[in-house]
C-alpha cells in the first residue's frame, strides 16, 4: 500500500513571532523554519506502517516555495520513499493545499493519506476535511492511535467527551493529533541518505489548479498585552473587587 504524507514548512514552534510594523503579516526574515510538528507525527506514523509491513511506499508532499524541499528532506529522513514539491510563490489557503493535494491523489492512487491536524502558523484545521470532500474518501480527524488491517483503518479519535473508536475502509483521510506517537530524532547517515532520494517537482499549473488566494487578510495585529494582576488580603475584599471593579459577578 502507498501512502501519501502531507508536509507544511512554518515557522518554528520555539520562536517568538513578530507582526510586520505595515500589519500586513508575520514577519519571517531571518527567522528559523521547520517542518509542522503535527506534519511529523503524520510521517512518524507512515514510517511505523511502513515498519510493520503494512505499507510500502511513503510519498511526503509539500506546497510552496523553493525552501520546502528542506522539510521534505526531513521527511525523508524521518522515513519518506520519495518527495513532491508543488512549487509555487502564491500565498496558499486551505482550499488551495486542498485541491493540490486532490490533484496529487489522483496521480498516485495512494491507499492512505495522512495529514497533520492543522499547520501551527494559521491553525486553520481544514486541509484534511476539505480533501476527504473533493476526493470522496472517508476520514478520521484527530487520531490519537491507527491500525491498519484488511483493507480498513481502526482509527481512535479525541473528542470532547473523550475518546471515539472509527473503522474506516481504505482509501482514507487521516488527520493526526499530538498523542499518536512521539515522531524519532533524524540521524545524521539518514539525513545524509535522504540527499539522494527521488523529489519531483511540480506547478499548481501542471496539475490543473488555480491557487488564487479567496480570503484576503486585512490586517495582521498583537494580541493586547495582559495587565498586572493584584493581591487582596482577604475573601471580602476579592468578592468586593469581581463584583464592582471586574463586575463579573
Amino acid at each position: 500500500m502507498k501512502v501519501l504524507v502531507a508536509v507544511k514548512r512554518v515557522v518554528d514552534y520555539n520562536v517568538k513571532v513578530r507582526v510586520k510594523s505595515d500589519h500586513t503579516g508575520v514577519d519571517i526574515a531571518n527567522v528559523k523554519m521547520s517542518m509542522n510538528p503535527f506534519d511529523e507525527i503524520a510521517v512518524e506514523e507512515a514510517t511505523r506502517l511502513k515498519e510493520k509491513g503494512v505499507v510500502t511506499e511513503i510519498i511526503a508532499v509539500s506546497c510552496g516555495p523553493t525552501q520546502c524541499q528542506e522539510t521534505l528532506r526531513t521527511a525523508m529522513a524521518i522515513g519518506a520513499d520519495r518527495g513532491i514539491l508543488v512549487e509555487t510563490s502564491e500565498e496558499l489557503q486551505p482550499l488551495a493545499v486542498a485541491k493540490l493535494l486532490k490533484a496529487l491523489v489522483d496521480k498516485e492512487q495512494p491507499g492512505l493519506v495522512i495529514l497533520g491536524k492543522q499547520a501551527i502558523d494559521d491553525d486553520c484545521n481544514q486541509t484534511g476535511q476539505m480533501l476527504a470532500a473533493l476526493a470522496d474518501m472517508p476520514q478520521a480527524t484527530f487520531a490519537s492511535k491507527v491500525e491498519v488491517a484488511d483493507g480498513t483503518a481502526q482509527v481512535t479519535r479525541e473528542v470532547d467527551g473523550g475518546l471515539e473508536t472509527l473503522s474506516i475502509s481504505l482509501p482514507a483521510i487521516i488527520t493526526t493529533d499530538l498523542r499518536l506517537n512521539e515522531p524519532r530524532y533524524v540521524t545524521l547517515p539518514n539525513i545524509m541518505k535522504a540527499k539522494k532520494k527521488q523529489l519531483d517537482v511540480f506547478k499548481p499549473e501542471d496539475l490543473g489548479v488555480n491557487v488564487a488566494p479567496r480570503i484576503k487578510t486585512l490586517k495582521v495585529v498583537e494580541p493586547a498585552k495582559r495587565s498586572a494582576g493584584i493581591k487582596v488580603p482577604d475573601v471580602a475584599t476579592l468578592v468586593d473587587k469581581l463584583k464592582n471593579t471586574a463586575k463579573v459577578i
